[in-house]
Formats: structure tokens, C-alpha cells, sequence
């Protein structure tokens, strides 16, 4: 089994709803496990910034899958969410993330990991930093490449709990 981060990110419909869905799914998912996650943040958007807020978290998952074939149970589980991809960095009913997988460096059309843009984004690196802070991506810990960025916007949100929780199988 290996160890790996996820994002998670969602700005239509209910946010939060989606949010526990997909890590629901997730959990559900054969050769996946959640060990943990973060609490929901609302964070304002990235890239196209004309579009509405979303809630983000992250979650840490021990996988027998491939970086790959994460990747795909990922994507899948996007599309059984609803996930339609019409524009760059637009409105998403949910989007997940791989955001680092241990031992792993890919580049390749599909996949990169470390994500190439995980060190510059405060809404992945805010809930990340709550359940691996001394995870080290790109040289550096999830904490010292946080304390680079604006977390300017960023703020817990009730729906995700009051603090970062390790589901129970199943649940």
C-alpha cells in the first residue's frame, strides 16, 4: 500500500454535499482507503475568478491503485458525480486531485506528481497542511511552502466540521 494526497474542490450546487460524497466514494473505492481529512475551507476562486466560491479539502488515502490508475478511479468517480468539463479552471460540480503520491515522480500527458501547481495554491495547501504539515513536496514541507502564499479568503467552513477527522471504514 502506498501513501497519497488528494484535493478536493467544488463550487455548484451543495458544495459540502458533494465534498462528503466523493470522499465517501473514495473510501468506497476497491484498493483505496481514507486515513484522513481535512476540514472544508471556502476559498475564493483560482483562474478564472468570475465564477462562485468554493469549498475545498483534502484528504490522505492508502492505495494498493497505481498513480495511474488513481488517477482514473478519480476521474471516475468525477463523472459519476456529475463532473461535466467545459471550461479551464471554470465552475465544477467536484473535482479531486492527485496531489502527491509517495515515491512517485510522473510526467507525463495524463499525469504529474507532484502536481505541478500544488506549492502555489493556498486552497491546496491550507487543508492539506491540516493532515500531512510535514509532508515534503518539491523540497520543502507542506508548512514552508504555505507560509510563502495569500491565504487571504480562506476560512474553515462549518459544513466540513470543526477540525480534520479519520473516517471510519464504511462510513
Amino acid at each position: 500500500m502506498a501513501d497519497a494526497y488528494l484535493g478536493l474542490g467544488s463550487n455548484l450546487g451543495d458544495k459540502a454535499a458533494m465534498l462528503t460524497r466523493a470522499i465517501a466514494a473514495l473510501d468506497a473505492t476497491p484498493g483505496l482507503r481514507v486515513t484522513a481529512r481535512s476540514r472544508f475551507y471556502r476559498t475564493p476562486p483560482w483562474g478564472d475568478t468570475d465564477q462562485d466560491w468554493f469549498l475545498n479539502a483534502a484528504v490522505a488515502v492508502e492505495t494498493a491503485l497505481s498513480p495511474h490508475a488513481l488517477l482514473e478511479a478519480c476521474l471516475a468517480i468525477e463523472a459519476r458525480l456529475g463532473r461535466v468539463r467545459e471550461r479551464r479552471w471554470g465552475p465544477r460540480v467536484i473535482d479531486i486531485d492527485v496531489l502527491h503520491y509517495a515515491g512517485a515522480v510522473v510526467e507525463d500527458e495524463r499525469l504529474v506528481l507532484p502536481h505541478r501547481f500544488v506549492r502555489e495554491r493556498a486552497f491546496v495547501l491550507v487543508p492539506l497542511a491540516e493532515i500531512a504539515p510535514d509532508l515534503v513536496i518539491g523540497g520543502e514541507t507542506v508548512v514552508q511552502a504555505l507560509a510563502k502564499l495569500d491565504r487571504s479568503g480562506i476560512e474553515p467552513d462549518e459544513a466540513g466540521g470543526a477540525a480534520p477527522c479519520t473516517p471510519a471504514r464504511g462510513a
